[in-house]
């Protein structure tokens, strides 16, 4: 897969921030797309510590963006030397990081933030679930540094974003060369299982029948990619991080049906990003990116 729109990256200097700039850059080695270091703060981040008594208001000085721009100039110069293939830029805004990366994911092929970090653009929280919502893009959290070989997971339901996941999740596992685990999760009532295991079983038997048909339609546009397909009793949340142990990158949509209705809304998105041993994608649009 190739694109000529750029990756942005929530970056700090945190090693939360490198990891996801490690993560960005290895993806824009394989696509050829731009990478741009992204830093974003506003006041009152800058007020005078004693807030409560009367002050003037305090902006960013001077001294404090050459300093950002320092550090910037720092990572840029490091990416450039580890890969030199990779175009690489950095930028300041004095403007809130949410909604900022939310309007510059319309030109982007992906947003990519750290787990955490020391200001709001790399921060898991309001910023990370604002932007997976809303963004226009793919929108990557970055937890950790990525087993190489590990398979690609692509959490799916019923929903019209499913397609969005599979094709996201399918170029990822073709360009990295590794499997794909896709997985659809269900719940039934308390107890129905063991008043009823014969209805159950026929509906877990249908489900997994359904799903294997969906990958099939996939299969035959990535021929070369390994893939299983497993349906799931459970909650999602549970079943996706389970899953990540052995995963390098889990991907979801930013809403759903059923079991993964509000996801990166509610419980499930805070299940995920606190807790995913691995990086996260979360797909709401593609907004073109990805061919």
């Amino acid at each position: 897969m190739t694109t000529t729109k750029r990756i942005i990256v929530g970056y700090d200097r945190s090693p939360e921030a490198k990891f996801a700039a490690a993560w960005a850059l290895d993806e824009a080695a394989r696509t050829g797309a731009p990478v741009e270091l992204f830093y974003a703060y506003e006041w009152p981040e800058w007020a005078p510590a004693a807030s409560m008594m009367p002050a003037p208001a305090v902006w960013p000085d001077g001294q404090t963006d050459r300093a950002i721009k320092t550090m910037l100039n720092e990572a840029v110069s490091t990416a450039r030397q580890s890969h030199p293939s990779v175009r690489v830029t950095a930028s300041i805004m004095h403007a809130g990081a949410a909604l900022t990366l939310r309007d510059r994911s319309s030109d982007a092929s992906l947003i990519v933030l750290g787990s955490r970090g020391h200001n709001a653009v790399a921060a898991v929280g309001s910023v990370s679930v604002s932007v997976s919502a809303h963004a226009h893009c793919p929108v990557v959290v970055v937890r950790g540094e990525p087993k190489q070989t590990a398979p690609v997971v692509a959490g799916v339901d019923q929903s019209d974003l499913a397609p969005l996941v599979l094709a996201f999740a399918f170029e990822q596992a073709a360009a990295r060369g590794v499997p794909l685990r896709v997985i659809r999760t269900g719940t039934f009532a308390l107890g129905f299982l063991e008043e009823r295991p014969v209805v159950a079983a026929q509906i877990v038997k249908d489900e997994q029948r359904a799903l294997e048909d969906l990958v099939a339609d996939w299969l035959q546009k990535f021929p070369e990619v390994q893939v299983s397909a497993t349906y799931i009793t459970g909650h999602p949340g549970d079943a996706l991080t389970a899953a990540g142990n052995d995963a390098q990158l889990v991907v979801v949509g930013s809403r759903g049906r059923g079991a993964f209705r509000g996801m990166f809304l509610g419980s499930v998105s805070q299940h995920l990003l606190h807790r995913s041993p691995c990086a996260v994608a979360v797909i709401r649009e593609m907004n073109g990116a990805l061919s």
